[in-house]
């Protein structure tokens, strides 16, 4: 019985030990890879990686709105004020929320000259109850982005209205 067990032992690591080899040089794999590598491909990454690092030319005196508890199905709106703190005009690319329950409203024909701002408007329809925080992208200046937030907490509404006050004889 030890004979068998120690010869299924064997077996078993001459199998891993030739699983792990796959009885071809990985070096010689990768030549051609690194010789496939265009010049030009080559250049654009050195480019790249000595770039400039662009400066941020969107500025926001807030980033994040709480509107506090707010009505069950009654919509809100804030609006965010940007300035363009670079030194040449730029459009707002894009403005987006992360749902359907958050709408972005902004000038997208505008552009907006260095030292001049912009208003951004974000409503909510406050149709779910509980709390929520939703995030709301900025794209501008072609690639660069920034991130705003609206955050509160919708309270249910009652299902029925408030009892009628019965009149009382003698009193008006």
């Amino acid at each position: 019985m030890k004979k068998i067990i120690s010869l299924c032992s064997l077996l078993a690591l001459s199998i891993c030990s030739f699983a792990q080899h796959e009885g071809h040089n990985h070096k010689e794999e990768a030549k051609p890879l690194l010789a496939s590598v265009d010049v030009k491909t080559a250049t654009k990454a050195t480019e790249i990686k000595t770039a400039v690092v662009a400066v941020e030319t969107l500025k926001t005196k807030e980033l994040e709105f709480d509107f506090g508890k707010i009505p069950q199905g009654k919509p809100v709106t804030h609006v965010f004020e940007v300035t363009n703190s670079g030194t040449t005009p730029f459009k707002l690319d894009n403005v987006q929320a992360s749902c359907g329950c958050t709408t972005p409203i902004w000038n997208k024909e505008e552009s907006i000259a260095p030292g001049k701002s912009s208003i951004i408007t974000v409503g909510y329809n406050a149709a779910a109850e509980g709390p929520f925080t939703k995030p709301v992208t900025i794209t501008y200046n072609g690639n660069q982005t920034k991130m705003l937030t609206i955050k509160g907490e919708v309270w249910k509404t009652p299902e029925s209205s408030a009892p009628v006050v019965e009149k009382i004889e003698g009193l008006k």
